[in-house]
């Protein structure tokens, strides 16, 4: 066992967040108590590249329970819990993350899991590693980068490796991307297409947990405040309800005509966003994309605009070209920074331009985080189940295995439902009887 985290002696506290998440996790224990009898991951290495999170540790301990070793990093430089790594490693988790990492840091803890993963394939001293012997190996990657770095500097490990998971919108962008160019060499399950997953937590998470993280950044009063939301996919739907709430009036900027006509129909205004940075007091972006927001847009925003991205990676903001065109910048609040544009203006961007939920707020509820990370392990055991059977491509999840997830959420929140009677359901599955 190894690890790299801030500070192990974090851990009580560490311990005691993941005790509050796994009381909000109910779905997610049940699968982990199927997993601990079945032991499907016998075997097996698992890779993971996740925001280090309470809700995270406890998918990590579910794994664990099915028999899995486990190595896990971050997914993103500003998102890990410190409290919950050092718990992690105190645990016996092989775990490698720390809040703030830098670029070196961040691929150094990448390689660390992919390490690992090598040493459990090459069995190395069992009793040194603390290991068991391995027969094959799963990915499980936020954003792709676990999966691109072994595609591009571990080719060794691809006969290995049974299939991956990619849990984000972006992940699975740059998934199909490699797909198309014929460079993906295993099977990845794209989690992010189910339905319990981009419709949850993508919504519901993403709206909550990105005001959260503004608020927590500038303790700005959103009644009043024109938000200017770039994206109107699952996840600025749900940032764009939440501002509405909160007394927000809300201007979406898209490139997708459908995606326009439905922000629209919602009641929201759309423009481009060249005019819309006229009249905006926040901005958030949400579109995986890259300089969404950029120096022709900075000449043009009001004095004390707010910043924020809830897109995986920090590109969506040109922060290069922002500090460009500003005399200085300088931190004002926790994870809130000011650039002086040297004419009378100043903006201020909120995370450092990363996901903002997670580098200045706590990520999505652990509610939430339940279904997407049942949507993890359930696909790790799918994975397991047709070993050898998949093509190298991005898979979805069988929709039976959606709707168990969506079931056992309803049951954990102790909601029943009606159920169809005979005559109901042979009427849904006949075509002769009509007007």
């Amino acid at each position: 066992m190894s690890y790299k985290v801030k500070d192990v002696n974090l851990a009580p506290q560490g311990k005691l967040l993941i005790e509050l998440a796994e009381g909000r996790m109910g779905a997610l224990l049940k699968v982990r108590e199927l997993l601990a009898r079945e032991k499907p991951f016998a075997g097996i290495t698992i890779g993971m590249a996740l925001h280090v999170t309470k809700e995270t540790a406890v998918l990590v301990r579910t794994l664990l329970a099915g028999g899995a070793q486990v190595a896990i990093c971050s997914c993103n430089p500003l998102s890990t819990q410190d409290e919950v790594a050092a718990a992690l490693a105190e645990e016996g988790f092989n775990v490698f993350a720390h809040k703030g990492e830098t670029r070196e840091e961040y691929y150094e803890h990448l390689n660390s899991v992919i390490a690992f993963l090598k040493s459990s394939i090459n069995k190395l001293d069992p009793t040194t590693y603390n290991l068991q012997p391995t027969t094959s190996i799963i990915t499980i990657d936020d954003g792709c980068d676990l999966v691109s770095e072994i595609h591009k500097n571990h080719a060794d490990l691809i006969p290995l490796i049974i299939g991956g998971c990619e849990e984000t919108t972006t992940g699975v962008i740059r998934l199909r991307a490699m797909e198309k160019d014929g460079a993906l060499k295993y099977p990845v399950v794209a989690v992010n297409d189910n339905k319990t997953k981009h419709l949850m937590d993508n919504y519901y998470g993403t709206g909550q947990s990105t005001i959260d993280g503004i608020t927590r950044a500038t303790n700005i009063l959103w009644a009043g405040k024109v938000v200017v939301v770039c994206g109107y996919g699952s996840c600025g739907k749900g940032v764009a309800m939440r501002a509405s709430g909160l007394g927000s009036n809300v201007i979406i900027c898209e490139v997708d005509a459908f995606r326009a006509l439905q922000a629209v129909m919602d009641g929201f205004r759309v423009m481009p966003l060249i005019d819309a940075v006229a009249v905006g007091d926040i901005f958030v972006t949400v579109t995986g994309d890259k300089h969404v927001l950029r120096s022709e847009h900075f000449q043009k925003m009001k004095s004390g605009t707010i910043l924020a991205n809830s897109g995986h990676f920090d590109a969506e903001i040109d922060l290069a070209g922002l500090e460009q065109m500003s005399q200085g910048k300088r931190r004002v609040r926790w994870m809130l920074d000011e650039y002086n544009l040297g004419d009378g203006r100043v903006l201020y961007v909120a995370g450092e331009g990363r996901l903002v939920n997670l580098a200045a707020a706590e990520g999505h509820p652990s509610e939430v985080m339940s279904l997407s990370f049942c949507g993890q392990a359930l696909a790790c055991e799918w994975l397991v189940k047709n070993a050898g059977q998949l093509a190298a491509q991005v898979h979805t999840l069988p929709a039976t295995i959606d709707e168990h997830i969506a079931q056992l959420q309803i049951e954990a929140m102790g909601i029943t439902m009606d159920t169809l009677t005979e005559e109901q359901k042979k009427y849904l599955t006949s075509w002769q009887e009509g007007t």
